[in-house]
């Protein structure tokens, strides 16, 4: 597992437990439709599997969050 990975807030947290917020704070999502470039490791693939129903993930091979967006 080389390379990174994209992923993107697309629903709220509001209601989800605090720990469930914390990860996603520790991945660096603040706000829905937020995106951060993270490598694809086993930490953050963990951090990712505990909230899939929340997220967004592809693999990229460049450091932008798409076309016009900023990341954050």
């Amino acid at each position: 597992m080389t390379g990174k990975i994209r992923i993107r807030l697309r629903k709220s947290p509001i209601g989800e437990k605090p720990r469930t917020r914390e990860v996603l704070r520790g991945l660096g999502l603040r706000r829905v439709d937020s995106c951060v470039v993270r490598p694809d490791d086993p930490a953050i693939r963990g951090m990712v599997q505990k909230v899939i129903h929340l997220v967004e993930v592809e693999a990229v091979s460049d450091d932008g969050c798409g076309p016009g967006s900023t990341r954050g």
